[in-house]
């Protein structure tokens, strides 16, 4: 499903313009990445989506259908959404956390248990953990408990408001992994929030960096972004000429290496067919 923003604005009632006529298509069927610093209102466009917050002005369509035309209740019920800390409820298992929305859109309670049984292979969680509590399990363990709640009534859109950034490094990179081979396999409408850039190039088929009351930087593919920024902002955020992006080859003695800026080796310069290129 296509969603559409249309001129969207959102104003707080402190005077805040937190989106300023925001206009852009995301595409059905692609993980489109929504990246900026903090404040920038990133996090306010994904929660209009689902109605979590209504915007001053402006419409936000799925496939054509203006949302503000359907019961905000069931609109939510339909779309999956993955918090940065889980959100799950502490007083439920593993299991009945999963199928909580099934239930609530009247699936059977022995039906949805079994669905969320299935999830949890899905999202690579050992059926084992299915009678636990959220306290019980790691950090990781929780955020794949989210996800597959949020796939739990098979939604068509996924939203993911940085769902990683209270994990450490390596949870992260296995939950990144996880994330684009659920959407190889299950092709969602993926709505991603995160301030990392790296993050949003790996998972991102498209990629909008965004600026202070969510004005469009550049919006792109991954390799448009990096080969032809569009401005100095988007240069520097992304790192292109200062950061770990910007590489030069250095020759050592077993073969030529790529350098950031830093002078951190990030990579080896690979001959397709010699191997490394300068190597003996």
């Amino acid at each position: 499903m296509a969603i559409e923003f249309r001129s969207v604005t959102k104003r707080f009632p402190d005077g805040t313009t937190a989106v300023d006529d925001f206009s852009l298509v995301l595409p059905a069927h692609k993980t489109t990445v929504l990246v900026g610093s903090s404040g920038c209102g990133k996090t306010t466009l994904l929660r209009m989506i689902n109605r979590l917050i209504e915007p001053t002005s402006g419409e936000i369509t799925i496939d054509g259908e203006s949302i503000g035309d359907r019961d905000p209740v069931q609109l939510r019920r339909g779309i999956g959404y993955v918090l940065q800390n889980a959100g799950l409820l502490p007083h439920f298992s593993v299991i009945d956390n999963v199928a909580t929305v099934p239930v609530l859109n009247g699936v059977p309670k022995k039906q949805a248990r079994a669905r969320a049984l299935e999830l949890l292979d899905i999202v690579g969680l050992d059926r084992a953990l299915a009678d636990r509590y959220p306290r019980q399990l790691s950090g990781g363990q929780q955020q794949r408990v989210g996800v597959a709640r949020g796939l739990a009534a098979d939604p068509n859109i996924l939203l993911m408001d940085e769902p990683f950034g209270a994990v450490d490094p390596i949870v992260r990179k296995e939950l990144q992994t996880e994330t684009r081979r659920l959407q190889r396999d299950l092709d969602k409408t993926v709505v991603f929030v995160t301030h990392d850039i790296d993050e949003a190039f790996l998972l991102g088929d498209q990629v909008v960096i965004l600026e202070k009351g969510a004005h469009i930087a550049q919006v792109g593919t991954p390799d448009e972004i990096i080969e032809n920024p569009a401005s100095d902002f988007v240069a520097e955020f992304v790192g292109v000429e200062r950061g770990s992006r910007a590489l030069r080859p250095r020759k050592t003695a077993h073969g030529t290496v790529l350098v950031d800026a830093a002078g951190r080796t990030q990579g080896v310069l690979v001959d397709d067919t010699n191997g490394a290129i300068g190597a003996p």
